[in-house]
């Protein structure tokens, strides 16, 4: 490779690690401040199991669970608070090698997967209780909940996840129309494939696997994926 050659090439490599550093240090400010403010958020997370089971506390079984737990929590909310940064840095690192037309396209799927995912985290924090109280219900008089505050964190973090990540699935499927692998048509007669699919990965990935919480993520996953046929049908032409 030639000098003129190789000098762009480390130009970029020089700007990709400025960017990872100023993203890594935005998540580091970030967990900072969440370990500081560590209490509110703890008990933001928690609400949902106060509602249903006001009278069992959360527990901890070592000596370090409880310092654990609050690293765990303030890195992934760090990584929450951080995300506007990260997301900029990787915008200002990839757009100047986009044309007008490729930003008109990839603007608005960014945007839509952020907002979906917001969504499904919204919409997940609201099931959480549900599934909570279900699970806990069903135990009965006879049996007692005693929760490890770790486990607890461990599953409420893994359920908002999969409604925020599975809220993003229409924009794949808009995408995948766009470039013509799917058709609104095609979409449409797979009705059937996608309830199947849907049904199945909401098994496997919700951390209970409860009838319940799978209907509470199914059903508007499902609307989504109508929704997705209706848009596609009216804006993208083939």
């Amino acid at each position: 490779m030639s000098k003129a050659a190789a000098q762009p090439v480390t130009a970029h490599l020089r700007e990709l690690r400025g960017r990872i550093i100023k993203a890594g240090a935005a998540v580091l400010v970030g967990t900072v401040l969440a370990f500081i403010y560590r209490g509110p958020i703890f008990d933001l997370i928690i609400a949902p199991y106060e509602q249903v089971a006001a009278d069992r506390a959360l527990v901890f079984f070592r000596p370090t669970e409880a310092f654990t737990l609050f690293m765990r929590l303030s890195l992934f909310a760090g990584f929450v608070f951080a995300s506007p940064v990260v997301l900029w840095q990787l915008w200002a690192f990839v757009a100047p090698a986009l044309s007008k037309r490729e930003k008109r396209v990839v603007i608005p799927i960014v945007v839509a997967l952020t907002v979906l995912f917001l969504a499904g985290i919204t919409f997940g924090y609201w099931s959480l209780e549900r599934g909570l109280g279900f699970l806990i219900d069903f135990g009965g008089e006879d049996l007692a909940p005693v929760i490890g505050g770790d486990y607890y964190l461990s599953f409420a973090l893994r359920f908002l996840l999969v409604f925020g990540i599975g809220f993003e699935f229409p924009v794949f499927l808009y995408a995948m129309a766009l470039m013509g692998m799917v058709g609104w048509r095609r979409l449409a007669s797979g009705r059937r494939w996608a309830v199947l699919i849907i049904v199945t990965v909401g098994a496997v990935a919700t951390p209970s696997g409860d009838p319940l919480t799978l209907l509470l993520l199914s059903i508007p996953l499902y609307i989504l994926y109508e929704a997705t046929i209706w848009i596609v049908r009216f804006t993208v032409r083939r």
